[in-house]
């Protein structure tokens, strides 16, 4: 009997010693939110302790959340906290958003967050953003130039720089698009409403009617973003691509029209290189039957076609006719002097 009280005695003492380094531990958390009018149990905070969840850290969110009039209980700050999320922001969003008069439920503060996760923003930046709008510049700094160029009907280019005034949409914040798509579709809108112009002085008289335009097609539509304006900030004119692209066209087509008289030039070429084979041809064929009188006058003298006396007579006649053509030859020139 003995032995068994001193056991029961010792499993009393390790129970008051556990009881009193939980008391330790917690009862200075316990005491604040309780004077805060925020409290929270002791055994919610073991619990929190033996899920590694920082129970400080939801205490005094929860203190925090209390003092500005928004009571929200430590078990969705527990689960935020273990799916992820931050939950600082998430209560400082929502006192902002409270005192903004911004509607903005815990549940979607905390869709937000997670939504925002890795992306460098936070909710916080989000309803701050959805209070106090921004300004993103287009083109952005990123895109690696200065201007968003576009050519009127007239060929003349101008180059543009606006600012567009934007607030968060915290309602399409949770899968609508990036700022990213902002600067392409402003980007676009003011491609086009140039495009439209007739001329670039209706630009340059009138810069207001590229917002205008812009402003028309709802390009904040499925965005997490509201569009507030859209500010020309400056407009220069560009190069002119009209002319330009005559002058090269131009140039192509004199290049189509040497490439073709060259065409014709080797055809024609061609033609005088056959035409002075077929001549060559053509004497050939000319000495081929000169070759042949000789042996035609020795047949004729075998057969006793041709007698002695005519052959002589042949010989001169050619003889004279010979005579009469040198004679004209070197007759000529004398005339002409005459």
């Amino acid at each position: 009997m003995q032995s068994f009280y001193l056991v029961g005695f010792a499993l009393l003492a390790l129970v008051v010693l556990v009881a009193a380094l939980v008391l330790f531990k917690f009862i200075g958390l316990w005491v604040r939110a309780w004077i805060a009018n925020a409290p929270v149990g002791i055994g919610k905070m073991v619990g929190m302790s033996l899920r590694k969840v920082p129970v400080g850290l939801i205490v005094d969110n929860r203190i925090t959340a209390v003092k500005a009039g928004i009571d929200i209980p430590s078990d969705p700050l527990e689960a935020h906290y273990l799916a992820g999320g931050d939950v600082s922001h998430v209560i400082l969003a929502l006192i902002a958003a409270d005192k903004a008069g911004i509607s903005l439920d815990f549940n979607r503060a905390c869709a937000i967050d997670l939504a925002t996760k890795g992306t460098g923003k936070t909710v916080l930046e989000a309803v701050r953003t959805s209070i106090n709008p921004k300004i993103i510049d287009v083109p952005s700094a990123a895109m690696g130039r200065n201007t968003i160029d576009g050519v009127a009907k007239d060929g003349i280019g101008v180059k543009v720089k606006a600012r567009v005034t934007v607030r968060s949409h915290l309602d399409r914040f949770v899968g609508g698009a990036t700022e990213e798509t902002i600067i392409a579709r402003v980007g676009e809108g003011i491609v086009t409403s140039i495009g439209s112009a007739d001329t670039y002085k209706d630009v340059l008289e009138n810069p207001d009617r590229i917002s205008k335009l812009v402003l028309q097609k709802g390009l904040d539509s499925g965005t997490a973003f509201e569009i507030l304006s859209i500010d020309i900030a400056d407009v220069d004119i560009g190069d002119n691509i009209g002319a330009k692209l005559q002058t090269e066209q131009a140039d192509a087509d004199k290049r189509v029209a040497q490439a073709k008289a060259e065409v014709r030039r080797a055809a024609a070429v061609a033609v005088e290189q056959e035409m002075r084979a077929k001549t060559q041809e053509m004497r050939a064929k000319v000495v081929e039957a000169e070759s042949l009188v000789p042996q035609a006058i020795a047949d004729a003298f075998r057969s006793g076609n041709l007698g002695i006396m005519d052959y002589v007579r042949m010989k001169n006649v050619q003889a004279d006719t010979t005579m009469r053509e040198s004679i004209g030859t070197t007759e000529k020139p004398g005339t002409e002097n005459a």
